[in-house]
């Protein structure tokens, strides 16, 4: 289905009031005007500052009010499909709203009013009337058409263009789900800043596309050009599983169906968020941060409407990462006593796992695997739930080496062996933690951090494996033959 199948499917309903939701006012003309025409239904617009006027015909005298234009409306004969811009201010206005259930009553089929905005807060006089159509994105043909014009554009200007076949492909992929004039926008953006368009725009595009999207509070765009995945110690089953899907996302391969999401579950501090980080930054997509704390809203439906609206932001993003922290937080398992939220937002999350298409791909992490809704946990919404322990003496021993070096400092002054041993049950950011320490106890004694002064800092250290033994004993119970090792 496509834009003008649905709206010919309303103009074929009778629909007397429909509200198309779209940033984009003149390409949803165009699909009106278009489905308008085949069905040989004249199409009138209205705006503050012209008035009614016909398609191809002169503005109405006096119609500048939109009070007097539906007045206008209702004595027009059928059929006709009458377009208000600007049409979320109207539903504001009580008086309006009367105006407007007072002219949709008059129609016959064949009248349709259309209101456009790119928001909508739907009166309740108006709720039963409204039909509310969203404009969908760009067809992947519409960009593609989009990116040779600008191409052939950028050419005669006298800029460079290095894309072959497949690099053009990822550049229309990079592009998908935004406003075709924002597109335009960034592909000169990235073409003017160094002369040329070519592949190596491809992340510059995608974080641009990112960032346009995760402007609604809720979504958060995640820097992740620092976290290679081969520094992050342990977790070698998922780095391995990863490695094997990173060519697939956003890039079909036939008979294989796309990656669609990890639940990461385990002791805190063992790189969970990181395996986030390094995820979307080994496949080299922009990684978006869901906070389910920031979903609740204290209007009725508003949390539920925020999540949907999140979710295709994140479609919109594709190809990205959508890493939801703490997932556990947002979806409550039985006994949630906020009224029912927990349980709708569940349900709503579910069935975008359920049916939300190729491209993005789900990185949800929890520490508390009691508070997990079994149908959150049930084959089929993740590819793989991964439970991530502490560190085994191999991953210490890089974890080590890698938060050494990171701080210029060489490993090879450290008996890595011996903090390694003295670090036996230690998570990943217990053992960054103990090195941060040292660091600062070297700067206050006026000297260099020194293996004396690291193995002291470790010593002083009390890790969650002793002060919460019980509670990750039972993550383990829980692991054992439920998720598999990371």
């Amino acid at each position: 289905m496509d834009n003008a199948h649905d709206f010919g499917v309303l103009l074929d309903s009778a629909c007397a009031l429909v509200l198309v939701e779209t940033a984009e006012e003149e390409r949803s003309l165009d699909v009106i005007r278009t489905e308008s025409a085949e069905r040989a239904f004249p199409v009138w617009t209205w705006s503050s500052t012209r008035g009614l006027t016909r398609d191809g015909g002169a503005p109405q005298y006096g119609t500048e009010s939109l009070d007097k234009a539906l007045a206008a409306i209702s004595s027009l004969p059928s059929p006709g499909v009458f377009v208000v811009a600007d049409g979320h201010l109207a539903l504001s206005e009580p008086l309006l709203v009367r105006r407007i259930k007072d002219t949709i009553s008059t129609f016959d089929p064949g009248r349709t009013l259309v209101l456009t905005a790119a928001g909508f807060e739907v009166p309740a006089d108006l709720s039963t009337e409204a039909h509310l159509w969203r404009l969908r994105p760009p067809a992947e043909s519409e960009v593609a058409s989009l990116v040779d014009r600008t191409v052939s554009t950028l050419t005669r200007r006298g800029f460079r263009v290095d894309l072959d076949d497949h690099a053009r492909r990822r550049v229309v992929g990079s592009l998908l789900g935004l406003p075709l004039s924002q597109a335009e926008h960034l592909l000169h953006k990235v073409t003017v800043g160094d002369g040329i368009l070519h592949e190596g725009d491809l992340a510059e595009l995608r974080r641009a596309k990112a960032e346009l999207f995760a402007g609604d509070g809720v979504l958060e765009l995640v820097e992740t050009e620092d976290f290679p995945l081969d520094e992050i110690g342990g977790i070698s089953h998922l780095k391995e599983w990863l490695r094997l899907r990173a060519t697939v996302l956003g890039t079909p391969v036939q008979g294989l169906p796309q990656p669609r999401g990890v639940l990461l579950t385990g002791v805190p501090g063992c790189g969970k968020s990181l395996a986030a980080k390094a995820v979307a930054a080994s496949w080299g997509v922009p990684l978006v941060l869901l906070d389910p704390g920031r979903l609740f809203d204290r209007y009725v439906g508003g949390s539920e409407e925020k999540l949907r609206s999140s979710l295709a932001a994140a479609e919109a993003m594709s190809p990205a990462v959508l890493w939801i922290d703490e997932v556990e937080k947002g979806f409550a398992s039985e006994g949630a006593s906020d009224g029912g939220v927990s349980a709708r937002m569940l349900g709503t999350f579910l069935r975008w796992l359920q049916e939300r298409p190729d491209g993005v791909f789900v990185v949800a992490t929890a520490n508390d695997v009691s508070a997990l809704p079994p149908e959150l946990l049930r084959r089929g919404r993740f590819d793989e739930v991964f439970f991530v322990d502490l560190p085994d003496v191999a991953a210490r021993i890089q974890i080590f080496t890698t938060h050494l070096s990171r701080r210029e400092l060489d490993p090879a002054n450290f008996d890595v062996p011996g903090l390694v041993d003295a670090s036996d049950g230690f998570s990943g950011a217990e053992i960054e933690a103990a090195i941060v320490g040292g660091m600062y106890r070297a700067l206050g004694a006026g000297t260099a951090l020194d293996h004396t002064l690291l193995l002291a800092e470790v010593h002083r250290t009390v890790p969650l494996s002793r002060t919460r033994a019980e509670s990750i004993s039972a993550l383990r119970d829980w692991a054992d033959g439920r998720a598999t090792p990371a």
